[in-house]
């Protein structure tokens, strides 16, 4: 199984800043998913074990015969590269190897370094690089550091009060079901944890 880790992506500390549209997609894209796309001969395996498809504008074996075709920009402002939830089902089925997941993850992280990712999908980064950066950090989630950051990041990029006091009503019920834990814990060896984000970050994650 491939995870992708970009450095620009993962990394982010500063606002978010994207690149130039008009570089050549599809050469940076089998190299980040390091997937040959004309593997794909279309058998349709990974559209019919996506989880999602159903809700995707462009299902998984469309969206490689569009990438097939050339058709990056197209690829690139599809919803459903952000509705992919990565279960890997559809790497797994593919008979070739096409490795249709990191190639979801790859248009992502092409989609927001372009800014074709729309402000709720920024959001969806945001939020991922804030589950990163706490993994991290400790090792394990601390949930309530996350959604500090989360919120905080989200805040200073939107200026929304309403998205940054939207789920303060449930502390009360989490509280009094023992959900909430206001202290988190960091694993022993953060060590390890350092080594495999220095690899992934390194693209040596396989």
């Amino acid at each position: 199984m491939l995870t992708i880790f970009r450095s620009q992506y993962l990394n982010m500390r500063g606002p978010m800043e994207t690149i130039s549209g008009r570089e050549p997609v599809i050469p940076e894209l089998e190299s980040l998913s390091r997937t040959r796309l004309a593997e794909c001969y279309q058998c349709g395996k990974c559209t019919a074990g996506c989880p999602t498809a159903g809700q995707m504008d462009i299902p998984p074996t469309r969206m490689i015969r569009l990438l097939q075709l050339g058709d990056s920009e197209t690829a690139l402002h599809a919803s459903s590269i952000w509705q992919c939830v990565s279960c890997q089902t559809c790497t797994t089925r593919c008979p070739k190897s096409v490795d249709c997941a990191a190639v979801m993850d790859a248009l992502r992280q092409l989609a927001f370094e372009r800014g074709t990712a729309s402000p709720a999908e920024r959001r969806t980064v945001l939020f991922q690089q804030a589950f990163l950066d706490n993994i991290r950090r400790h090792g394990r989630l601390n949930e309530i550091e996350l959604i500090a950051a989360f919120k905080g990041a989200v805040f200073l990029r939107d200026r929304s009060l309403p998205f940054l006091f939207r789920d303060a009503g449930l502390a009360p019920q989490l509280q009094k079901r023992r959900k909430l834990h206001l202290v988190g814990e960091s694993v022993k060896d953060r060590g390890v944890v350092a080594r495999i984000f220095a690899r992934a970050t390194k693209g040596g994650a396989q």
